[in-house]
Parts: C-alpha cells; structure tokens; sequence
C-alpha cells in the first residue's frame, strides 16, 4: 500500500462578498479535490490545539501524525533540523526573517514581513553580513530561503512574548520593540542589526531599482532541541516530505522522512510544481509515503490578493492533485489524504485556528455521491484531533 498526503498550506479561508459569499474553495476549479471527496471520507479536524498558535509548524506537525502537545517545543527548532543542525544544550533556535520596517511619525511599522520577497542569493549576502558584523559570543546567523533564516542564540531569551512579522503587516511594532525584559535583549540585537543592512549593496540595489528594502531582522518562534520518535518506528512507513520550506523540511527529517530539494521550489506561484510532483513519485516508488506540501495559497492569504490565492488554489488542484493521482494509479493500491493545515483567510491575511476540511481517499473502496472539497461541504461534521488522521490513514 502507498500512502500520499497532500496539504496545501492556508487554502482554508472565509466567505467574500467579492465571491458572492463563497470562500476560495468554493469557487476555485478544483476537480481532482472534489473528486476525492465525493468518492471519499470528508470531513473536519482541529490542526493547532487551543494553546498553541496557528502557526505552520503545529498544524503541519499534527497532519503528520504528532501531537504537538507531545513534539512541539517551539517553531524554529525544526527550521533547524532542516538546516541539518542539532541543538546543544543551552541553544535557543530563533526564526530571523528579513523585513522591510517603517520609520515615521512616530512609530515603527511593519511595511513588509518578507522584505519583498528577497530572493535567497540576495538574502545570503545579508546573513552572512549580519553573522560577521553581529556573530559570535553565542550568537550565529544562518541562511535559508528568500526572507526565512534562523539565528541559534545561546542562552537567548527563551521566555520573550515574539510575534510573527506576517500579524502585524501594516501595523506599529513598537510595543513588540521593547527595552526591558526578555524583549528587551531581541529588540538591542534587532536594532544593531540596521545599521549592517542600510548600507550593503544588497539593499543599495533594492533602493535604487524601487524595490522593498531588508532593513532589518525580526526574531520569533524561538524554541529548544525537540525529540521525535520516527514514522519507521510508530507505523512502519518510510519515505519522502516535499517542501518549498524550511519548517515541513525540518519536520520531515525529524519524522524520519527523505526530505527532496526541489529545483525550483519557490514556495509562492512560480514554485516547480512538475518537480514536485516527480519527486513525489519517484520516493513512492522506493517508499510507502510522500508528503507533498505546496506553500503558494499560504503567501497568497498572507499578501491579501483574492486572484493569486485563487491562482495558488487552482494550480494546487490541476499541476499537483491531478498528476499524482494519475501517477499513482500505476503504483498499485493506495490511500490518499488531503488537506489544509489552517486557514489564512484574506480578510485578515494571517492563520486563524478554524477546524479545517480533509478528505481519506482508498484507491479501492470509492463512494459515491459525496459533496465538494471545500469549507461549508465539511461543515456541520465531527471534528478529529489532526494528529489521529495518520493512524486512519494506514489503518486496514
């Protein structure tokens, strides 16, 4: 039996006027996702427990098949892991994004959580400006893709009240810049970090060609080493996790997955969707599970643009769905979860804790009759903690 999950990050949304009161879902062109739900198991499951985030992390961490109230000790440990590092005892994981802040009137703003979306050679040059400049005496900077990185802090401030840059696009951040506390000590290293940026060529460049600057790091998400017992060990399965991102990357080395470096997996709409998919079944063909998540609806949600998250929806659906499912009709009997790890509804452009609709689809026992894959078609069911769907999945 091969086993395909399939999630594309953020499609959950809410209903908009400008759709006539569908969601995303309702009205996009999904026909291989309608599919598996109206010949499978649809239904509804709780992604982030009520005292964790909504974050990628504890949603993605649930789908494949962990308890984040067990696993889950902090959103950058697992960016860790992808970049191939083990916490030592004493190490604090920071994610470090790259943003674009505001200075004027008073206040400090948030103009853009993803510095542009900087491409990673770009942002390379700054990290590693930054690491030379600001290293050292516990502190070191690593790079990972576009605005994405991860600062290791020794003894950093493990406690402090971070905020992810995407919750306040547009907003004043000055109460998150703090003096005092554990704050205190992100926002001295925060601050340290503009004078590095202002001046490099990197942002020179940017300046000059009327693009968003990456002025300056933010640091959140901080947690310790984690502790994972693997896939191999709990349900015999062994694998692939496809990903555009550090965070499902991490995840997937942990669970004791092969994680697939894609060429030309961008995380947004120009992401190697072909590539994808190849990998994916090529890691079936050795193994008995591919995790395959797609990061563009997410980006589409967090910029706020209706057409791109509709774009990212239904390219989802016709270069990802629809290709691995064709491929996987010649690779014998298999089983099929779909779905979003959270919503990132437009109207708020950031992750909200909705139980989210997933399909169970069997290659052998199809129903017939069933609904859309969408929001309002699952509404109404019982909901499944996320973390249980992994055992449904395999289960004879």
């Amino acid at each position: 039996m091969k086993y395909l999950i399939l999630v594309g990050d953020g499609m959950g949304d809410r209903p908009l006027a400008e759709l006539g009161g569908k969601t995303v879902l309702q009205a996009a062109k999904t026909p291989h996702m309608d599919r598996l739900a109206q010949e499978g198991l649809l239904g509804l499951a709780q992604t982030v427990p009520a005292d964790k985030e909504p974050g990628s992390d504890v949603a993605n961490m649930s789908l494949m098949g962990f308890d984040p109230a067990t696993y889950h000790t902090g959103r950058s440990p697992i960016e860790a892991a992808a970049m191939g590092m083990e916490l030592a005892d004493g190490e604090i994981a920071f994610r470090c994004n790259l943003v674009t802040l505001g200075h004027g009137g008073g206040a400090t703003v948030m103009n853009n959580y993803a510095a542009g979306h900087i491409t990673t050679p770009e942002a390379a040059q700054l990290i590693a400006a930054l690491d030379e400049a600001l290293g050292g005496a516990g502190l070191r900077f690593h790079p990972g893709v576009s605005y994405r990185h991860l600062l290791v802090w020794r003894e950093g401030p493990l406690t402090a009240a971070t905020v992810p840059p995407r919750d306040r696009s547009g907003q004043a951040v000055d109460d998150v810049l703090a003096t005092h506390g554990e704050l205190g000590r992100i926002t001295h290293l925060t601050r340290a970090s503009w004078p590095v940026l202002a001046q490099h060529p990197v942002n020179l460049a940017r300046r000059a060609a009327g693009r968003p600057e990456a002025n300056s790091i933010w640091l959140w998400g901080q947690g310790t080493r984690p502790a994972f017992t693997t896939l191999q060990e709990r349900f015999g399965l062994n694998g692939v996790a496809i990903s555009a991102v550090d965070l499902v990357k991490g995840l997937g080395k942990l669970a004791g997955l092969k994680v697939v470096d894609v060429p030309g997996a961008t995380g947004f709409l120009d992401t190697n969707y072909a590539g994808k998919v190849a990998a994916a079944l090529a890691g079936l063909q050795q193994g008995n599970l591919a995790y395959v998540h797609v990061e563009a609806p997410d980006e589409a949600g967090h910029g706020g643009v209706l057409s791109e998250k509709l774009k990212a929806v239904e390219d989802f659906d016709a270069q990802v769905v629809g290709p691995l499912l064709e491929g996987l009709s010649g690779l014998g009997e298999h089983r099929v979860l779909l779905a979003t790890d959270h919503y990132t509804p437009l109207a708020v452009m950031t992750h909200t804790r909705e139980p989210v609709p997933f399909v169970i689809w069997d290659s052998r026992r199809r129903q017939a009759g069933g609904q859309a894959y969408n929001e309002a078609a699952a509404a109404g069911r019982p909901v499944r903690p996320a973390h249980e769907l992994l055992g449904v999945l395999v289960e004879d």
